[in-house]
């Protein structure tokens, strides 16, 4: 009987086997990782499944541990609390003397044994008469301990677990055994490892159906816009990617998806009739021009030379300013955020007004003082030297320049407005001025130099100033007003007479 391992006192702390296999994994987890990376799923479908299923499987196996190690030391202590009373009680009989009226085992005890300091049995259930005591050695004093059996002393099919309660009796020490079955703690512990042993595989097997079909259903609207995305070309921006029926996040990305592309389509539509465009303005100059260097090689009279050469580079002039109307519009198209510094927007309108001594007709400024706004010197030079190259076009005997400030103290504006004498500008051309390569009379603005650029570059100009250029309603004329926020007072000043990068 010596074949028993020594017991414990419940409650002591010992490392669970979970805890124990962590600390076994610490070294190996880097490559673990490295091994999921390279050998794991290579969709979002299998990544998600086979994390669902990682996930669960180890909640479920940390369960499995706590629910085995709570449902064993749940019914150990029961066997324990019942033969632990009968110990108890069978010790004071012994300590009074009254060993004879010890009974047979209540429910809940297997045998009983009492023994003597000396190893002699005092008394015993039928179960046990003629066996030796049960004590491995002689006790140390009085006191209470737990033993589990690995053997079978009784025939048993189930271990045994043993209290002993030692006592000071007349006779010097006693030592009480009472011996308790676990059959029931190793039939619930098997039930319960094979329920788990059956059940676990078919949940997680479940649950990797459950999310494999879950994530199917919410990546095919995915899958769908990836496919028609696949299949848009350059030519295709017409076409548009499926919004699915819900509400979620893959309905908001279709719906993204084509606003990018009606961008892409306005944007591509844009670029084309401006390519178009440009061949059309740049082709009749250079046919013009053309024409005359045929003229002149075929003309033999000196003389009419120089008439001949003057209108080739009037017409050379034409051809670049044309060109660098184009370059500017690329800039602009392509420009980053503005580097804004503080500037007096009087100052700039006047330099403008004052470099420009040969217009035909004569402008007059009204500047008002202190009007600030942030924004680069040349970009705004040249937004004014586009509304006046467009006033000078069609005014009969008067430009004007204003310069004020407008709206809420919270939030004031600074205006601009150039107004002019001319024929005007019909209600319903106010907004098709400004598109490029626009012009209302085609032969009057040929004439006179004008490609339809300058107001579309000086609206392009304004509107990276965080500003708006519009026509406004005139009595008589034309009036073009530009809208600029003004500089915050914590902004830094600049000399607005030294050029912005």
């Amino acid at each position: 009987m010596a074949d028993r391992a020594p017991g414990a006192t419940p409650g002591a702390p010992a490392a669970t086997p979970p805890a124990r296999a962590l600390r076994a994994l610490g070294p190996v987890r880097p490559r673990l990782r490295l091994l999921l990376r390279r050998f794991g799923p290579a969709t979002v479908r299998g990544r998600a499944t086979a994390g669902a299923v990682l996930v669960v499987a180890a909640a479920l196996a940390l369960a499995s541990f706590a629910l085995l190690a709570l449902l064993k030391a749940n019914l150990l202590r029961n066997a324990e609390r019942d033969a632990e009373r009968q110990a108890v009680t069978i010790a004071r009989l012994a300590a009074t003397g009254g060993l004879d009226r010890m009974r047979a085992p209540l429910p809940g005890a297997d045998f009983v044994q009492v023994v003597n300091a000396r190893g002699r049995v005092l008394r015993a259930t039928p179960n046990l008469a003629g066996a030796p005591a049960f004590g491995p050695a002689k006790p140390a004093g009085p006191g209470t301990a737990f033993h589990t059996w690995r053997v079978r002393p009784l025939g048993a099919e189930h271990r045994l677990r043993v209290v002993q309660v030692t006592t000071d009796t007349p006779q010097g020490l006693v030592t009480v055994y009472v011996g308790t079955s676990l059959r029931d703690v190793d039939a619930a512990d098997d039930t319960t490892t094979a329920a788990l042993a059956v059940g676990g595989p078919l949940l997680l097997l479940t649950v990797a159906l459950v999310t494999w079909r879950v994530t199917g259903r919410a990546l095919g609207p995915v899958e769908a816009i990836r496919a028609e995305v696949a299949e848009i070309t350059d030519r295709d921006l017409h076409r548009r990617v499926p919004v699915p029926p819900t509400r979620d996040e893959v309905a908001r990305l279709a719906q993204t998806m084509n606003a990018t592309l009606d961008r892409l389509e306005s944007s591509g539509h844009r670029q084309r009739q401006f390519i178009a465009d440009a061949s059309h303005e740049l082709r009749s100059p250079i046919t013009v021009l053309r024409t005359q260097l045929e003229v002149a090689l075929a003309v033999r009279d000196p003389e009419l030379w120089p008439e001949l050469i003057a209108g080739a580079l009037e017409d050379t002039e034409r051809l670049q300013r044309l060109a660098s109307d184009l370059l500017l519009l690329a800039r602009i198209d392509a420009a980053q955020p503005l580097a804004a510094v503080r500037l007096d927007l009087g100052d700039v309108v006047r330099a403008a007004v004052e470099s420009r001594p040969g217009d035909r007709v004569p402008v007059r400024t009204e500047l008002g003082a202190g009007v600030e706004v942030e924004g680069n010197e040349l970009w705004l030079t040249r937004v004014v030297t586009n509304l006046l190259d467009n006033a000078q076009r069609f005014a009969g005997r008067r430009v004007e320049v204003v310069l004020r400030t407008a709206g809420d103290p919270g939030a004031r504006t600074a205006v601009l407005e150039v107004l002019d004498d001319g024929p005007g500008i019909p209600p319903g051309d106010r907004e098709r001025i400004f598109e490029r390569f626009t012009r209302l009379d085609d032969s009057r603005s040929r004439d006179h130099g004008g490609a339809g650029l300058g107001l579309a570059i000086a609206r392009d100009l304004i509107g990276h100033h965080g500003g708006t250029l519009t026509a406004a309603p005139s009595p008589e004329g034309a009036r073009l007003r530009a809208v600029l926020p003004l500089a915050p007072a914590s902004s830094p000043r600049t000399d607005p007479r030294r050029p912005a990068a």
